[in-house]
């Protein structure tokens, strides 16, 4: 008899409709998977195989648009989520408004699960739907308001606590943020969680994981106690998915992810050197190959509308295969050897929200005399999916899971090692530097010099012209601390050439080339948000902060004149942090208003609990939102 394995997730959900949504699944052999919702909305899809694993990704239709609904899934005609004995509240689907409707009294009436929760209990579905919905939309807001959205991200979440219950890295945000969401169903919540990076640890398992790897092989073989195949894979999805409340929560509030560096392996790509001395090792291709596989099913999948589901051709190819394993296999080998072949990139829109997720691992050019962040044709996607149809979005959102915008210092450093590599002081100081990139992580945005620019000036010009957003806010985690920056334009300052990337132009100065004094006029910021569970040591917390100070800088500056690397096009400083903490950010967006919170998850007598360390508007009419100008 087929069982739940994993899930269910709500990964997408229909912003432009309000009426689809998908839910994501692991069962536990193959079947026909259905979610039922109270609403009549529902869906069916069969389980497709990869090694011995059955998944299914299921498209919920005839949703309710501006509403939240509750959800069961079946498995034939037996549920199977939620369980029987589970004490969380229901799982449910909350669909925006759909683009120009405007809410009924019943829909700003409130959030109210107590049917749903009822339905549950009885061991039926619940007999009627929610009212609720986004920000600005039924118990979030005034029915008059308009519509809105909260954005909650993080990055690097370490799954397991110790067996004895004494974390030493502190409470996980996650499990705290969904145990207070569950005791309180009415309590604000997001709309949708970004997951920046480094969603599991191939390269660090945990105590219980280390017993399963050593029940399949011999700990002393390469990778020791790393993961090795697809299965230890599972092994790391099964720990990071299956604690009660966070299952309960990624059931019930969408999400969207990206991979980073240990998603596969402490700093993936870092060079070419890197790149080859890995390649040499017996086990590498297993590794990479298993890596890119299972990000595709546990992560990947859920990030694509439907209507990009039914146009990918590995999916369906998967899907057609009583055994999806060898064309998976393939895939994930060919998006390796040759990574232009590969978009893990991808665009999401929420109202007049628009998130431009990019790849900043396997998109890489590795070569030293062509290095790039993201290869040409990564490149020309990105600028297209910022700037095409700049009326349609008040805020724009960049998902990098790497910082943009560093502590100052830090960004010398990154540029000044890049020259050394490259040869600019010659081979001795190249050879020292390839050293220095691995042993320090040089491997940020300011470590891809030209790279760094282009994005830098595509960022402008995002934020520039008469149809400019609000906001244009790069959303990043990676560096285990939280802080906020604002980059400033110098008038005067040269800014890279932009005419050998083909896509939309916008302003007088795009692809010029040439010194511009345009400031944008969008806010644009970089937001950076990490761990949600994970620690750094405090001689790292006594360098990032030294990286802010008069002092680094000047150092940076000295660095800059010996590596020959001239100034960056932009300005920046501290507008908030460093904060170090297992924490979350959250932007709430609505019109063309935009604030910002973090919270931290901290251990009291009561258990853990989230407290708000910050909450600050990011432009001038944000007073609504907090009732109360705490502007920057």
């Amino acid at each position: 008899m087929a069982g739940l394995r994993l899930g269910p997730l709500l990964r997408y959900v229909d912003w432009e409709t309000g009426s689809t949504a998908t839910v994501w699944v692991e069962t536990s052999r193959p079947c026909t998977v259905e979610v039922r919702c109270a609403d009549g909305a529902g869906g069916t899809a069969p389980t497709f195989s990869v090694a011995g694993h059955h998944y299914a990704l299921v498209v919920v239709d005839g949703l309710t648009p501006g509403s939240t609904t509750a959800y069961e899934v079946l498995i034939g005609s037996r549920r199977v989520w939620p369980p029987e004995d589970s004490r969380l509240p229901p799982s449910t689907i909350t669909t925006p408004l759909a683009p120009g409707a405007t809410p009924t009294a019943e829909r700003a009436a409130g959030d109210d699960t107590s049917s749903a929760a009822d339905g549950r209990a009885t061991g039926g579905p619940a007999d009627g739907r929610t009212p609720g919905g986004p920000a600005g939309q039924g118990g979030s807001g005034s029915p008059d308001a308009p519509s809105g959205v909260r954005v909650s991200f993080g990055s690097c979440r370490w799954a397991a606590a110790p067996g004895d219950g004494n974390d030493p890295v502190g409470p996980d945000a996650l499990v705290t943020l969904a145990t207070r969401l569950a005791a309180d169903p009415a309590a604000e919540r997001p709309d949708v969680l970004l997951l920046l990076g480094d969603q599991v640890y191939a390269d660090e398992t945990s105590v219980a994981t280390r017993r399963r790897l050593a029940a399949r092989r011999d700990l002393d073989e390469p990778p020791g106690t790393e993961v090795a195949d697809y299965e230890e894979y599972t092994y790391l999805y099964d720990e990071s998915w299956r604690d009660p409340e966070v299952r309960w929560l990624l059931s019930t509030i969408p999400s969207c992810a990206v991979f980073d560096d240990h998603d596969v392996i402490d700093d993936w790509n870092t060079s070419a050197a890197w790149q080859r001395d890995l390649r040499a090792t017996p086990w590498w291709h297993e590794r990479i190959v298993s890596g890119l596989m299972s990000y595709w099913v546990y992560q990947h999948l859920g990030n694509l509308s439907p209507a990009e589901l039914d146009a990918d051709p590995v999916y369906a190819a998967v899907r057609a295969a009583p055994d999806g394993t060898e064309v998976l296999r393939r895939f994930a080998a060919e998006a390796d050897a040759e990574p232009t072949r590969t978009r893990w990139s991808y665009r999401r829109v929420f109202g007049r929200v628009r998130l431009v997720m990019v790849d900043t691992r396997a998109a890489r050019v590795l070569a030293e005399d062509r290095r790039a962040m993201l290869d040409p044709q990564e490149a020309a996607w990105v600028r297209s999916a910022v700037l095409d149809d700049p009326s349609s979005y008040d805020h724009l959102l960049i998902g990098s899971s790497l910082p943009w915008l560093l502590p100052p210092l830090i960004h010398d450093v990154e540029r000044w090692n890049a020259a050394l590599c490259a040869g600019v002081r010659g081979s001795r100081w190249a050879r020292f530097g390839e050293k220095l990139r691995r042993a320090a992580d040089l491997e940020h945005w300011a470590a891809f010099p030209d790279s760094f620019d282009r994005f830098t000036e595509l960022l402008r010009e995002a934020g520039s012209g008469p149809d400019a957003p609000a906001t244009v806010c790069v959303l990043s985690g990676d560096v285990h601390h939280a802080y906020i920056t604002e980059p400033h334009w110098p008038k005067g300052r040269r800014t890279p050439g932009t005419d050998s990337t083909p896509g939309p132009r916008r302003g007088p100065a795009a692809g010029s080339g040439t010194t511009s004094g345009e400031a944008p006029t969008a806010r644009i910021l970089q937001l950076t948000c990490s761990p949600v569970h994970n620690s750094v040591p405090r001689s790292i917390r006594a360098g990032f902060r030294f990286g802010w100070s008069r002092t680094g800088r000047r150092i940076g500056r000295a660095l800059a004149r010996h590596g020959r690397t001239g100034r960056s096009p932009v300005e920046w400083g501290r507008e908030g942090g460093p904060w170090f903490g297992n924490q979350l950010m959250t932007l709430t967006l609505r019109g063309r208003n935009a604030a910002l919170t973090l919270v931290q998850a901290t251990a009291g007598a009561q258990g853990a609990q989230l407290e708000a360390v910050l909450e600050r508007s990011l432009t001038p009419e944000d007073e609504a939102i907090f009732g109360h100008s705490t502007e920057c």
